[in-house]
This record gives C-alpha cells, sequence and structure tokens, in this order.
C-alpha cells in the first residue's frame, strides 16, 4: 500500500542556539540540498525545529534519500513518516493501513501523540489511545508496554497536516558542516586519522586534508589506498581535498645526518611544519591528529610537547583519550576500517628506528634538527603538493 510519505529529520543541538540558530538551520538545509540531488526533486524546509524532505514526484529515491538524511551532521533523528489530513478519522485510517507493515515482528510499542495544533479537538492521550486500540486490532500478537517498547509509534499534529510514523533512526549528531571552520587533517592510511577528521566533522568543521608520502619507498596502492578513505570520509564529510605532500628526500636526509633515536620525532616536526603552511594557505585554522595518548612512541605526553612547539595554531586530536577498541568502533561507524586495515605501508614505517625516543627533550630534538636546513627541506617538499578532490558523489558540489 503506497502512502504520501515525507522524511523528518530532527535537530540534536542546533535547538540550543540562540541568535545564530537561523544560520545553522540555513546550513542543514544547504547540505540536505546538495545531497538531495542524485535523489529526484525534493521540497525541503524546516518547521518547529524539523526539517521536512518532501518528495515531488514519484520518480523520487525514498531509499537513497533516506540513507543520505542519516549521514547530515546536525541531525540526532531521521524517520520516514506516511503524511495524512488532520482529522482523527484520516490518522486512524493511515494507522490502520499503514502501521502494520512497520511493526511486523514487533511484539510491544507504545503510541506517543504530539499536538502542536491545540485547536485539534482531542487532547494528545486520547489520540494515543485510539491510534493504539487501531493497532491492537490490526497487528497479530502485538502489546502495549509504555515504559520499555521495542517500537514507539509517534503521531504528530502540526499546523497543516498530521504525521504517522513508527520509530526513528538516530541521525549523525553533532552541528551542521561548515558551521565551525575548516581544519586540516593529517590523513594517513590507518585506523585513527579519519576517525579523527570525521570526529571534527561532526562538531561543525569542514575538513581538508594532507597526506605524506614517501615514493618509491611507499607504493602507489599505499597512495590509492589513502584517496578511497578520503572518498569513504565524504560520507560524512561530503567533500575533501586531498593535498600529497612528498617526504622521500626529507627522510633521507634525516637518516644520513641526524640520530637514528631521533628519527620519529623529527619526521613528526617537519610534517607539523609543512601542515601549518598548507593549512595558511587554504585558510585553515587548525590542524587535526589522530593521535591517541601513549598509543605509539610519537604519542607520548613528551613527544607530543615537542611537535606542538613547531607549530603557531591549534592542534585538535579528538581521538586523545580513547583506547584502541574505542577508535575502532568508531572506524566502522564511519566506513573507513575495512580499508584502513588493508596491509599497504605509509611513511611513517619508512627507516623507523629500533628504539624511538618516547621522552624526547626539546633542546636535544632542536640539536638534532640544526643538523639540517629544515626551512630548505620544507621548501623543497612543499613544492612537490598535489591535490586531489574527493566527493560524496560526482552531483555534489
Amino acid at each position: 500500500m503506497n502512502f504520501p510519505e515525507v522524511i523528518l529529520c530532527k535537530y540534536g543541538e542546533v535547538v540550543l542556539k540562540g541568535a545564530n540558530r537561523q544560520s545553522f538551520e540555513t546550513s542543514l538545509i544547504k547540505e540536505l540540498r546538495r545531497r538531495a540531488s542524485p535523489y529526484g526533486i525534493f521540497k525541503i524546509y524546516c518547521k518547529q525545529s524539523i526539517v521536512y524532505v518532501e518528495p515531488q514526484d514519484e520518480l523520487c529515491d525514498m531509499e537513497g534519500m533516506y540513507d543520505a538524511a542519516k549521514k547530515v551532521f546536525g541531525f540526532v533523528g531521521v524517520t520516514r513518516a506516511a503524511v495524512c489530513e488532520k482529522t482523527m478519522e484520516s490518522i486512524l485510517d493511515t494507522a490502520r493501513r499503514y502501521l502494520p507493515d512497520k511493526l511486523y515482528g514487533v511484539r510491544t510499542f507504545k503510541v506517543d501523540a504530539k499536538r502542536s495544533d491545540k485547536r485539534f479537538p482531542l487532547t494528545s492521550p486520547q489520540i494515543s489511545a485510539e491510534v493504539g486500540g487501531v493497532i491492537l486490532s490490526t497487528v497479530r500478537g502485538i502489546k502495549v508496554d509504555v515504559k520499555n517498547p521495542e517500537v514507539t509509534v509517534t503521531v504528530e499534529v502540526r499546523d497543516e497536516h498530521a504525521y504517522v510514523r513508527a520509530g526513528q533512526e538516530p541521525g549523525a549528531g553533532g552541528l551542521p558542516l561548515r558551521s565551525a571552520g575548516r581544519g586540516l587533517l593529517l590523513l594517513s592510511g590507518g585506523i585513527d586519522s579519519p576517525v579523527a577528521g570525521c570526529m571534527m566533522a561532526k562538531r561543525g568543521m569542514e575538513i581538508e586534508a594532507l597526506h605524506f608520502e614517501s615514493f618509491p619507498y611507499t607504493s602507489e596502492r599505499a597512495r590509492e589506498k589513502v584517496m578511497t578513505l578520503a572518498q569513504e570520509m565524504c560520507e560524512f564529510c561530503s567533500r575533501i581535498h586531498v593535498h600529497v605532500i612528498s617526504l622521500t628526500h626529507i627522510q633521507e636526509v634525516l637518516r644520513d645526518n641526524c640520530e637514528e633515536d631521533y628519527f620519529t620525532i623529527l619526521l613528526r616536526m617537519f610534517m607539523m611544519r609543512l601542515a601549518e603552511r598548507c593549512a595558511r594557505e587554504y585558510k585553515c585554522h587548525a590542524l587535526i591528529t589522530g593521535e591517541s595518548l601513549g598509543q605509539v612512541a610519537s604519542q607520548t605526553l613528551a613527544a607530543i610537547e615537542v611537535t606542538d612547539s613547531a607549530v603557531n595554531m591549534p592542534v585538535f586530536r579528538p581521538c586523545i583519550g580513547l583506547d584502541k577498541n574505542e577508535i575502532v568502533i568508531a572506524a566502522r561507524k564511519y566506513g573507513t576500517f575495512d580499508t584502513s586495515i588493508l596491509p599497504f605501508e605509509d611513511c611513517c614505517t619508512v627507516f623507523t628506528p629500533r628504539h624511538p625516543k618516547t621522552q624526547p627533550r626539546l633542546e636535544d630534538v632542536m640539536a638534532e634538527l640544526s643538523k639540517v636546513d629544515m626551512e630548505a627541506l620544507i621548501d623543497e617538499a612543499y613544492a612537490t603538493m598535489t591535490t586531489e578532490t574527493k566527493l560524496v558523489y560526482p552531483e555534489y558540489r
């Protein structure tokens, strides 16, 4: 049975915004409209803290649009609802015909009615009771459980129409993309950095990415792996420009001139300096890394203190307090895990010291850096930079 349907996207933190709330709403609607383009023509608007996505013809791909809406940061809940007239007769008829398929195999339910239009003749408890009676008479084997139902059926009586829905799926949460500025993610081929990028995108940041390669010590397939990760991140981040810089000569110079134990921390300082330069050129106001405190030698507190001294802009580390299992769970959520574990090397595995310094002192590190011409090496490496653009889908702009 076909019913007129609409996708309802419910705000999260946006409802707490004061004078700036309209700008957040505008960002949400713009992102939904961009994402709607492959799926047909939709009317998208907000009213009473809900964004409505209404198909304008039968050719609209509601499944595709629904899946896309669940990946838009800023919404805590997304659901499909049947639209009907604002009469009790129409609401009950819609419940009778629309809900049985949605409740197939469900053992317990409750009805939650919301009457935004106070002119409606029945109260919310009265609406709930009548709709609950219809469900009990049309869905075999189902029972009412008001404390812990498997599914909550919601009836909303709003200004123009009534909406009947069964359940609600979680949205991506957070704040709308591009509502919190732009950050540059140091994107490796591992598990952590894609998660870090998605976590900051969830806080409203637009993500640029910088990847360091070491060809021919690292392969073209390693680079392709990173590009695949960036493409997968676009499911949530929408669009990412991926800048690639070669570290090959820097690594060879460090190998030939500096103590091996300092190699990891020295390389990290070069990465940070190059990242800051890239960030400033592309108008990013922070760096983002996937570091987790104590996970590897370059992620001890002492090592982080040293590497931070190389730059003069904020460095965000959203994974800093997460353990590996928590990061893996997040990677699966964002769809990057299976690619991250592909066995292709990255630049950090080249010339790895046997005994890396885990408690470096800044004065010792600077003494090692004085053995090379850091500025010249940075200029040379930066000149190798190339850029690729990844999109959530080809039509996205």
